[in-house]
């Protein structure tokens, strides 16, 4: 499976591409950030976003992304531009009609580290164990994507499962 996870945000917007399997040894592919300048205007700035993410898309052909949900901050105007990067991401997808998952913050942070409170450095140190990298991704948004990408090829194949066998039952337990 070929994941870009991307770690939402309007000044730097992490991309990462991960290839594998769970319970295999995954795979870089590539890493990244599209970054926009903080003074630009905001419709020009979420082009810019989709500009470097369908660049992304075009070069490695994810089956998947991999979106970090947006969750509730204590500055509103970050919550915003952080979710309108996420929705530009999910619209380039969604255009290519390539499937797209979210991912909480604690949830990656839980797959990769085994604790949802891990910080930014513990996260980076695993993100750069797991792929055997020489060193952790910099920015922090770039491991940050790589991690999402993750998160979602271990969880991938239990969450399916799971929408399997609620879909079973609901089947079996509905009166004709």
């Amino acid at each position: 499976m070929r994941v870009l996870g991307v770690d939402p945000g309007l000044t730097r917007c992490g991309v990462g591409v991960v290839e594998g399997v769970a319970g295999r040894p995954l795979t870089m592919i590539g890493v990244g950030v599209v970054r926009t300048p903080a003074d630009a205007e905001l419709g020009n700035r979420l082009v810019a976003i989709e500009r470097g993410i369908e660049e992304w898309l075009d070069e490695h052909r994810p089956e998947v992304v991999a979106v970090e949900r947006v969750f509730s901050q204590h500055n509103v105007s970050t919550v915003m531009g952080t979710a309108q990067a996420s929705a530009v991401a999910m619209l380039c997808a969604a255009r290519r009609g390539i499937p797209v998952a979210l991912h909480t913050p604690s949830e990656v942070k839980a797959a990769v580290t085994g604790s949802g409170r891990a910080d930014k450095a513990q996260v980076g140190g695993m993100v750069t164990r797991l792929l055997r990298l020489a060193a952790p991704p910099k920015p922090a948004d770039a491991a940050d994507a790589l991690a999402l990408a993750i998160c979602h090829i271990w969880r991938a194949p239990a969450q399916n499962r799971l929408q399997q066998a609620v879909a079973l039952h609901a089947s079996k337990g509905r009166p004709s």
